[in-house]
């Protein structure tokens, strides 16, 4: 099925959407409102289907024998239960084995994995894993802090409240000291 008729589907639906809940689509707030729904879709998903490994494929050999931590990268996903946002940091450290990738594919990994419908623990295992998987280092810590408009905004209501996920896998599963040195890391201003 081609995009334009994927986005006539999602056109329709969001209009049909609309009609269920009582609202007159041919009134000037909601004539375009399927159009800029589907587009907006279409953006917010477009990680739906791709791996997000593609964004570290381009490697380089580094003898680096040191923590690497990037952190304060922002995402916007969507909650798979309500398909309503959440937001927040992704905190990212390894310990590489000889092969580095460029910074930005950090945020661009984030990035791939926040654009699809998600739940949290998911995001941030997923990051662990692409990580693990491509550079092979000694170990990986992801942290991952969110804000759950269907928590703070419907059902138990509550706003400002934050969850936050951990990952370790290699060298920071059992080392307590790595992980102390990555959270000393993430309280710097």
């Amino acid at each position: 099925m081609t995009i334009e008729m994927q986005t006539g589907l999602l056109e329709d639906h969001v209009r049909a959407i609309l009609d269920l809940l009582g609202e007159d689509t041919n009134r000037e707030g909601l004539l375009d409102t399927p159009k800029r729904v589907a587009k907006m879709y279409r953006e917010v998903f477009e990680g739906v289907g791709v791996d997000p490994e593609i964004a570290l494929t381009t490697t380089f050999e580094e003898e680096y024998e040191g923590m690497v931590v990037v952190k304060d990268i922002n995402y916007y996903t969507f909650c798979e239960h309500h398909l309503i946002p959440f937001f927040g940091k992704a905190h990212i450290g390894y310990i590489p084995n000889g092969q580095v990738v460029g910074l930005s594919k950090f945020a661009r990994l984030v990035e791939l994995i926040s654009k699809r419908p998600q739940v949290q623990e998911r995001m941030t295992q997923q990051m662990a894993n692409a990580i693990m998987n491509v550079l092979q280092p000694e170990g990986v810590i992801v942290s991952v802090e969110g804000q759950h408009l269907c928590m703070c905004a419907r059902g138990v209501k509550k706003p400002g409240s934050s969850t936050v996920t951990t990952i370790k896998k290699g060298a920071f599963k059992n080392n307590d000291a790595l992980v102390e040195e990555f959270e000393r890391a993430l309280a710097r201003d």
